[in-house]
């Protein structure tokens, strides 16, 4: 699939440079033309961030529930890679809503990721908290830091509370 949106915006961006270069229209729409394929870039940009399946690079959520995890170790000159599968609870949303993250590895939060699968595997629900590293403010859009600019703790989810009758 990214293969075929890749070369559809290839395509795209030709018909446009023809455009530009061998058309008769006027200069003003040719500039408009310009601006709108600008908004199309960043449209089109975070529309490829939100692919579901892919592991985004991007922060994860401040709170989110573990529901799965993958850890490739760094070997050689490859940095190694956590792969999480969260879902970032909602209010009133009851369904989980799955994405895939990549953060890079650590020791640390590979010991955290390992302790969470074990309990996970033996029924005990693992939640996380993701916050921004000291001196790191959060930017919007394609500004916001990466996950290699936070701070991941994994801990059991707390046991709901039932109301008293």
């Amino acid at each position: 699939m990214g293969l075929a949106l890749v070369l559809s915006f290839a395509a795209l961006l030709l018909l446009i440079l023809l455009a530009l270069l061998w058309s008769r229209w006027p200069g003003w729409l040719k500039g408009v033309l310009v601006l709108g394929v600008t908004g199309l870039y960043f449209f089109g940009n975070d529309a490829v961030h939100q692919i579901w399946g892919v592991p985004s690079v991007d922060a994860l959520p401040e709170r989110f529930v573990m529901l799965a995890a993958a850890v490739d170790e760094p070997a050689g000159k490859a940095p190694g890679s956590i792969f999480m599968w969260v879902s970032e609870p909602r209010e009133g949303v009851k369904k989980l809503e799955p994405r895939a993250y990549r953060v890079p590895y650590t020791k640390e939060l590979h010991a955290q990721i390992d302790a969470g699968v074990r309990k996970g595997r033996d029924g005990i629900s693992q939640m996380g908290t993701a916050e921004a590293k000291a001196g790191n403010a959060r930017g919007v859009g394609w500004l916001k830091p990466g996950s290699d600019e936070q701070e991941i703790k994994i801990r059991d989810m707390p046991s709901p509370q039932l109301p008293e009758k």
